[in-house]
């Protein structure tokens, strides 16, 4: 088998050291008005060995925070918060993309700050429910409906977040049209019952993620733009619809069009979500000419074999890097890999975050130990 996922790579103007991505994880480790806090910085240094990190969601606005304990990147607190986080994944010679991600509708008043409300292309609630610290699990609320106006004000808080990204030394954002939150909201008419130039057709609901991609490429340049979608996406109340194919059709060839240097295509099929159809990949591969990145469900094998055939460029692996800080090593080894605890995926602190153990870790205590037995 080739190495091909260990080789370096190319991403628009940057050099990756490799074809492994860190894929976006909500992890929760913010202040409760998300800001970044240090064990952010020690979390991101400890995986960068990955040729590019793509952060966990990162909120635009007071209205996107949606999840408790979520980082934002609206104001300079939080801006600051994130400059160590990007200076210490760059010392580590990896790259870093900010996840710029509005929840919508998936949210819930308890988890916002600074004046935020639930609101999205529609009043139409998701099922479900919505961890809160304060309150425990709550019903997800009934959004309000985003008026024409406020809706372009929305592009622009996207705009002002990924500015304030490059201010905090980020190689650029992902723009989150995936799993569920308010890009994708606008995307399916389950959930945009719109009959403004934001809904009713195709067209017009690709229009939201279209203005706002080109609304950030310009503001921060396209090459350090690039976008997440979740065609067939489960997450947060989406349901399958006629026009799934015609969109994400569309929006490859108008995301080429524009420029953007990537697009992170997932496959949440390994969670429980329907498989995304070899058709769309393929399409989505030929409508578009920048980098496609392929996530969901990965080993290093199968990475290996899409890598050697062409059907992406750059994989992306999610959980493993939870509980695996050194991925690529165990991986360029064939080491055994660690298994994630479940239970702190979202809770404060170092447990579950920053103390999962690597191989180096291993070997210094089998040294320490034969040190202390030969004494």
């Amino acid at each position: 088998m080739s190495q091909k996922l260990f080789s370096p790579a190319t991403l628009g103007k940057l050099t990756l050291q490799n074809h492994i991505v860190m894929a976006p994880m909500t992890r929760s480790r913010a202040t409760v008005d998300h800001i970044p806090t240090p064990i952010i910085a020690e979390y991101y240094a400890q995986r960068a060995s990955a040729g590019l990190i793509i952060t966990e969601d990162t909120s635009p606005s007071p209205n996107g925070e949606g999840y408790a304990r979520i980082p934002g990147l609206y104001n300079a607190d939080q801006v600051n918060g994130w400059k160590p986080v990007t200076k210490a994944v760059h010392e580590k010679g990896s790259k870093i993309f900010a996840q710029l991600m509005h929840t919508g509708r998936i949210g819930h008043l308890a988890n916002l700050t600074n004046g935020g409300e639930v609101v999205a292309p529609s009043a139409t609630a998701a099922s479900g429910q919505m961890y809160t610290d304060t309150e425990g699990m709550q019903d997800h609320p009934t959004p309000r409906a985003l008026t024409t106006d406020e809706v372009k004000a929305v592009i622009q808080e996207f705009v002002i977040a990924a500015q304030n990204a490059i201010e905090a030394g980020f190689d650029g954002v992902e723009l989150h049209g995936a799993n569920g939150y308010l890009i994708e909201q606008f995307l399916n008419p389950s959930s945009n019952q719109r009959t403004d130039e934001f809904g009713s057709s195709v067209e017009n609901r690709s229009r939201f993620v279209l203005e706002t991609a080109e609304a950030v490429g310009k503001a921060i340049g396209f090459e350090k733009t690039g976008i997440r979608l979740s065609p067939y996406g489960a997450n947060g109340d989406m349901h399958p619809y006629d026009e799934i194919d015609e969109t994400y059709t569309h929006l490859a060839k108008q995301l080429n069009e524009l420029g953007l240097v990537y697009i992170h295509l997932v496959d949440h099929s390994a969670m429980g979500a329907p498989t995304v159809p070899s058709h769309i990949v393929e399409t989505i591969r030929n409508a578009f000419n920048g980098t496609l990145i392929l996530s969901g469900g990965y080993d290093a094998d199968r990475a290996e074999v899409d890598l050697d055939n062409n059907k992406g460029d750059l994989i992306a692996f999610g959980r493993p890097f939870i509980s695996n800080p050194d991925l690529v090593e165990r991986f360029k080894t064939g080491a055994e890999l660690n298994q994630p605890d479940f239970n702190t995926f979202y809770t404060p602190g170092e447990k579950g975050y920053t103390d999962y153990p690597t191989l180096q870790n291993d070997r210094s205590a089998t040294i320490d130990e034969n040190t202390v037995a030969e004494n």
